[in-house]
């Protein structure tokens, strides 16, 4: 991530909103991408509740070559719920009281930040709570992470995107150190260079009738995205291509993307007869009035990187995507 990002989510800026509690207005909430402060008293922590903790909302991220977890957990006592802990962006507080629920709370000590707060009577109704609900807190926190950084993105220097709209009439926030690699009539490729590495995000679209049961699997993915790979994505070598790794089997959602469905799929490729891989992020976006599905897709190429941050902030510029009033079914 380039230096403006890192200042974006690393430095505190300070200021005071209208509500009768003194929250600090519209600052870069200190921690990085990803980040959770838990407040969480010790005998908890090292407990039966600390271990739920780790083995859920840290447990190993789907389709990373390498072991990274979901969510990166940051633990003091509750005690200490002032100064840096409740400026985090992602804060859960959990306590030991007469009262068993689970509560979200949007901007409570600091704007934006999401605070998830569990309470119960006992260990066993701490863990319910959790076990219950660790799908919903990860996802509450992804949500808030993607958009605060589509905030920023708002407020960096963004590239051109003419090019996109004409070719698949739709929009997207992307920043300005990506540069075009490839700019054809059905294929578009992006890539911003990184230390040791770099990111892509590539853009093409295939007739609607490529879906069967208007579903998508990840074998149907994978064949589509080995195509593409193998006629537009070359590395240095002769004769070799991107592709679908074969010894991880790809996973596949399905969500929304701009009240469109599209259906992500996340795996890892290889280069054909080389060394070099990655993980990816595939979107296949249904665009039902123009009788189309849009692909858009990053990948990255970071050897010496953790990559869960940098396969976060490809999805957060996907997810940026907007249709335009245009037609371009018969660009198919």
């Amino acid at each position: 991530m380039n230096k403006a990002l890192f200042l974006y989510f690393g430095i505190l800026f300070l200021g005071v909103s209208c509500s009768k509690k003194k929250i600090k207005n519209d600052p870069t909430t200190f921690s990085k991408p990803n980040q959770v402060t838990v407040l969480i008293d010790d005998p908890l922590w090292n407990g039966e509740v600390g271990d739920t903790l780790r083995n859920t909302l840290a447990a190993p991220f789907l389709g990373l070559p390498q072991e990274e977890p979901v969510l990166s957990l940051n633990q003091y006592p509750v005690k200490l719920l002032e100064g840096f802990t409740s400026n985090s962006r992602n804060i859960i507080i959990i306590k030991r009281e007469d009262k068993s629920q689970i509560r979200f709370q949007e901007n409570e000590y600091a704007n934006p930040q999401i605070v998830v707060h569990i309470s119960g009577r006992s260990v066993q109704e701490l863990l319910d709570s959790i076990h219950q609900n660790d799908s919903l807190i990860i996802k509450r926190i992804k949500e808030s992470e993607i958009k605060v950084y589509q905030q920023w993105l708002k407020r960096d220097t963004l590239m051109n995107t003419e090019k996109i709209a004409e070719r698949f009439g739709i929009s997207l926030d992307i920043p300005a150190r990506y540069r075009m690699v490839m700019g054809g009539k059905r294929f578009i490729w992006l890539k911003k260079e990184i230390t040791s590495g770099n990111l892509s995000l590539v853009f093409y679209q295939l007739p609607l009738s490529v879906l069967k049961n208007k579903k998508i699997n990840p074998r149907k993915i994978i064949k589509i995205r080995d195509s593409i790979g193998r006629i537009y994505i070359h590395g240095a070598v002769p004769r070799t291509y991107m592709m679908t790794e074969k010894a991880f089997t790809p996973y596949q959602t399905e969500t929304q993307i701009y009240k469109h469905t599209a259906f992500e799929t996340r795996g890892t490729w290889e280069l054909s007869h080389d060394f070099m891989g990655g993980p990816f992020i595939n979107y296949a976006i249904i665009d039902q009035a123009n009788q189309r599905v849009i692909f858009i897709e990053g990948f990255c190429y970071a050897p010496s990187k953790k990559k869960r941050d940098l396969l976060f902030e490809l999805e957060a510029i996907i997810r940026s995507t907007r249709f335009l009033k245009t037609n371009h079914g018969n660009k198919v």
